[in-house]
């Protein structure tokens, strides 16, 4: 059965020209971003501004006590580059005392005890240090500028503090001090104001310039005041000596220490890639979920993608089946791979991915399948099936859906740019949301809660362990088309990510759409699979579709099995993307949510 598809609608132009293209989750940090490409700054330099300032704008997505993976092309470079912004486990997070000591079987999604060693901010000194060309003061001063004299709240943002307020109040007086001024919810668009965070950030540009010297001392005094210095002191203490609340019902201190932060440091690393027609897809490595699209690419270019349109029913059945198989191994094989080898060679190999479509059928399976690779991987742990009331609402898959104790699936933000010369950066900051832990008053952010995603259970390859890196959901992408450097795309959304960055791709590549159109057409995702955040619960055989997906298509895959969810018309993904192409540069953005924008020239 074939479904007749309209020519593709778009709700904006795409973002066309010669100069550089900056796309992002918000549109102050898009502005941020090609004001610095304005300047005279690159790609690498804009990369870091627009990221410090998604720190000040979105804080319900991503904060400084956050994470971040992020994949660079230097122009005229030997291929992009993967930096690890994933901070490890501390040295104290280990199975014997969060089971042993504390008597929990799960990492608590709020809280303290899932912190890691925050990554954002070694990693935006890394990349401004051996890739950029400004001063600090010049990629730091919009983020301090709208902490101190407000930025206008978004819906989303107001949204969340009104989900935790209760928490705030009775538990997280820190967080109660910030984000309900006055004991009040502030207003929607409202000028919002952190001082402490800005002048965190200010006490660390005086520490840099008060040494004298050029660009690269200042960052390392920067580095030594945020690891080695009053930044990691604050976490130190507040880690040491504050009772917090969590989800477990119970107060828990923290095991991060300030001797973790100024023993870690970004690593640089090559991505991981697979050949699809004439495109090289590049992503992290299986410290996060990335290369779950390059499994679910291997397994659907068996298949004759060409003749089937972006809604037909045999597409959605086809692309549903693949992607549970691929969550399927992201279960069993992904973790750190400096502790457990994960068999990506194999995992990536035609003879591995045609045995595995011979699992694929006319209707939808409902088990958890991962492959068998002799030596490798572990069980797919089942904590348990979510009910209806877990569902993702139709307000959008991934946004932050938190509870009463602050129990979060968390969301993020993305940002894409590439600038005149061809430099290519993209990052998916997250962690430290304003909702996940409490406010640190000394520094005016939170902390993350990446450990959530280990599992307490040993022998995994995902197990919690010092020292490690989690499985986290954050994922960058790069293609290179004939070769050649080409786009980078990304999404916020959790265990969504992929998934919808998938849907891009093929609709790009299938169905010619440009990249404005291949992100405002209708999308979906899976729930089959456990969960990354807490409690970890599992949906087996659930889609959720926007309601644009035709009613014939919905139907077919209701009569093949599929559990289907029908969400709002405008409900999925957060996508931004940009690409280039000889002289020409593109970038497009998601108009769900109204916040998103592309800009360049």
């Amino acid at each position: 059965m074939s479904v007749i598809t309209p020519a593709p609608f778009t709700t904006r132009v795409e973002i066309d020209g010669t100069f550089g293209v900056c796309t992002s989750t918000h549109w102050i940090a898009t502005a941020v971003g090609m004001s610095i490409l304005e300047r005279g700054g690159n790609a690498f330099d804009a990369g870091v501004a627009v990221a410090f300032t998604l720190q000040v704008v979105e804080p319900h997505l991503c904060g400084p006590g956050g994470d971040v993976p992020v994949m660079v092309h230097r122009a005229g470079s030997d291929g992009p580059k993967v930096i690890c912004g994933q901070g490890p486990a501390p040295a104290a997070a280990s199975i014997a005392h969060y089971r042993g000591h504390l008597g929990l079987d799960i990492v608590p999604g709020t809280g303290l005890l899932a912190a890691c060693i925050p990554g954002t901010f070694e990693t935006y000194m890394l990349i401004l240090r051996d890739y950029g060309t400004m001063r600090l003061r010049d990629v730091l001063e919009p983020a301090i500028g709208y902490a101190t004299h407000g930025h206008p709240l978004v819906e989303r943002a107001v949204a969340t503090i009104e989900t935790v307020q209760d928490l705030f109040r009775e538990h997280w007086p820190t967080s109660a001090a910030l984000y309900l001024p006055g004991g009040n919810l502030p207003d929607v668009g409202g000028l919002f104001r952190n001082p402490q965070h800005a002048a965190t950030y200010t006490r660390i540009l005086a520490e840099a310039e008060a040494g004298g010297g050029g660009r690269e001392k200042e960052i390392e005094r920067a580095r030594r005041a945020w690891s080695q210095g009053f930044v990691a002191d604050a976490i130190d203490r507040f880690c040491r000596d504050t009772d917090v609340m969590d989800v477990s019902g119970r107060h828990h201190r923290g095991v991060l220490t300030g001797q973790d932060m100024a023993t870690w440091q970004p690593t640089i690393e090559e991505p991981v890639g697979l050949e699809y027609g004439r495109y090289r897809v590049l992503k992290p490595g299986p410290w996060t979920q990335g290369p779950v699209l390059l499994q679910m690419l291997a397994l659907l270019r068996g298949y004759d993608l060409d003749k089937l349109s972006p809604a037909d029913p045999e597409l959605l059945h086809l692309w549903i089946e693949c992607a549970k198989l691929a969550f399927a191994d992201r279960e069993a094989f992904y973790g750190d791979p400096k502790f457990a080898p994960v068999p990506m060679e194999t995992l990536l190999s035609e003879a591995y991915n045609a045995e595995r479509r011979t699992l694929i059928g006319e209707t939808a399976s409902m088990q958890q399948r991962p492959g068998t690779i002799p030596g490798y991987g572990g069980a797919v742990i089942m904590k348990g099936i979510a009910d209806g009331r877990e569902a993702v609402s139709s307000s959008g898959a991934g946004e932050p859906t938190v509870g009463r104790m602050g129990q979060s699936r968390g969301d993020t933000v993305h940002v894409d740019i590439i600038d005149k010369a061809g430099n290519m950066f993209t990052a998916t900051p997250s962690g430290g949301w304003l909702q996940s832990s409490p406010v640190i008053p000394a520094l005016g952010f939170p902390l993350g809660t990446r450990a959530q995603m280990f599992w307490l259970d040993e022998g995994l390859p995902g197990s919690l362990a010092p020292g490690k890196r989690p499985r986290s959901t954050l994922s960058v992408g790069m293609a290179l088309r004939d070769g050649k450097p080409y786009m980078s795309w990304g999404t916020p959304g959790g265990d969504q990510q992929d998934q919808w960055s998938c849907q891009l791709f093929l609709r790009h590549v299938h169905s010619k759409m440009n990249l404005q159109e291949a992100i405002d057409a209708p999308a979906w995702h899976i729930e089959h699979f456990p969960a990354s955040f807490w409690p970890r619960a599992a949906r087996p055989g659930v889609v959720v579709v926007e309601g644009r997906i035709p009613k014939a298509t919905i139907d077919n895959l209701r009569k093949r099995g599929h559990t289907v969810e029908v969400g709002g018309d405008w409900s999925e993904g957060r996508l931004t993307a940009a690409s280039q192409d000889g002289v020409r540069r593109r970038a497009a953005a998601n108009p769900r949510g109204m916040q998103a924008y592309a800009a360049g020239r």
